[in-house]
């Protein structure tokens, strides 16, 4: 059995499909980056031991290879290059920087997304590979409204940030090379944590979000009855709808069209069949914190000006403030044709107290981590 080769692999998408992979065994290696602190063996073991002890069994490990997208031959030695070469024929390009902004195209998100993807483009043609597969994102729609198809990709649209204008370079460039068999186009929407455990390792959109709120509503010492009371006047209707997945549905759909060779070659929107809405969060990060006060007042100005808690809720969602207004609705038939039956569950109150509850223990990312050890595979002979 040849290999696949996966790359961001240390991502939250890119772990959890590390995990599928191996549990259902196909030949995985890895390409991953020395963090400065722990070698590429030492993260990925890390990863792979808290798999096992959340299934409380063992894994096999990966074929680990310590190199960067970004760089030429994506960094790896001869040696390294050679053994791809001869084993393996497919690779997934999960690799991405989630940077909104980038004005510098030699810094973030241009770098790892669009740099980082031609070199991987170009290490396919050397190694001879031709089986591609590629993670996008529903969002290289840019600002485009409505329904958006599959198969759409470039309709003049415009960009509300440098995160969304790099991955539909980055996908364009994935389409133009003519020495890959057709690619296989994955594109998720906005990624949460784990719908059963509400496990991250990252804090971005969503958990963004309750992070702030955590911390905000915490401040807040309870009244008489235990109710935290926070105006707040929030700058929508409360109804616009979100595009929220949890990951581990977004990996369980990509391990089924990666296994499914009639589903190669097309595009796939994994997005949410009933998105949620602000308000909906709002209901539920209020019964958590046990909070009142929060009102949608709709999309006006609000004439008395801004409470300072008003103000830095403000601040914490100005990064995602484009996408306040609403959000496409992203076909998927081509999805459903292979995977319909892999329901995505919706991110219900219940959920989003697990996300809450894995924050909080987690210290919302800022919980220490234990120095991980090294007991990969390395490459090795035919």
């Amino acid at each position: 059995m040849k290999y696949l080769l996966l790359t961001g692999s240390t991502g939250l998408v890119g772990r959890y499909l590390l995990r599928d992979l191996l549990k259902r065994g196909h030949q995985v290696a890895v390409l991953v980056r020395s963090d400065g602190k722990h070698s590429a063996i030492e993260r990925i073991d890390e990863i792979m031991r808290l798999w096992e002890k959340q299934s409380e069994c063992n894994l096999p490990r990966p074929v680990c290879l310590q190199g960067d997208v970004t760089a030429p031959g994506l960094g790896l030695d001869d040696e390294s290059r050679s053994w791809v070469g001869r084993n393996c024929d497919a690779m997934m390009h999960n690799a991405a920087s989630l940077n909104f902004l980038g004005a510098d195209r030699g810094g973030e998100p241009w770098r790892t997304n669009l740099d980082g993807t031609r070199e991987v483009l170009a290490f396919c043609q050397t190694t001879g590979i031709r089986k591609f597969h590629y993670v996008s994102t529903t969002y290289v729609c840019g600002d485009r409204e409505g329904v958006i198809l599959e198969d759409d990709l470039n309709a003049g649209q415009g960009f509300r940030n440098d995160y969304e204008h790099s991955k539909f370079q980055a996908e364009q460039l994935v389409r133009a090379v003519d020495y890959l068999d057709p690619p296989t186009v994955y594109r998720p929407a906005v990624i949460a944590g784990d719908s059963v455990t509400g496990y991250t390792n990252t804090y971005h959109g969503l958990l963004h979000h309750l992070k702030f709120m955590a911390t905000l509503f915490r401040n807040v010492p309870p009244g008489p009855d235990g109710i935290r009371y926070v105006p707040l006047r929030l700058k929508m209707t409360g109804d616009e709808q979100r595009n929220i997945v949890p990951v581990d549905w977004v990996s369980a759909v990509m391990l089924r069209l990666y296994e499914t060779p009639a589903a190669h070659g097309g595009t796939y929107h994994l997005a949410p069949t009933h998105p949620m809405t602000p308000r909906e969060l709002i209901a539920a990060v209020e019964s958590y914190f046990r909070v009142d006060g929060a009102e949608f007042v709709g999309h006006t100005s609000i004439a008395d000006g801004r409470s300072d808690t008003e103000q830095k809720t403000d601040e914490s969602l100005e990064l995602y403030e484009a996408y306040t207004l609403t959000d496409p609705t992203f076909d998927m038939t081509n999805t459903n044709r292979f995977a319909a039956d892999i329901v995505c569950p919706h991110l219900d109150e219940a959920m989003i107290h697990r996300f809450i509850d894995f924050g909080e223990a987690n210290k919302w990312g800022k919980l220490p981590r234990k120095k991980p050890t090294a007991q990969q595979n390395e490459p090795r002979a035919d």
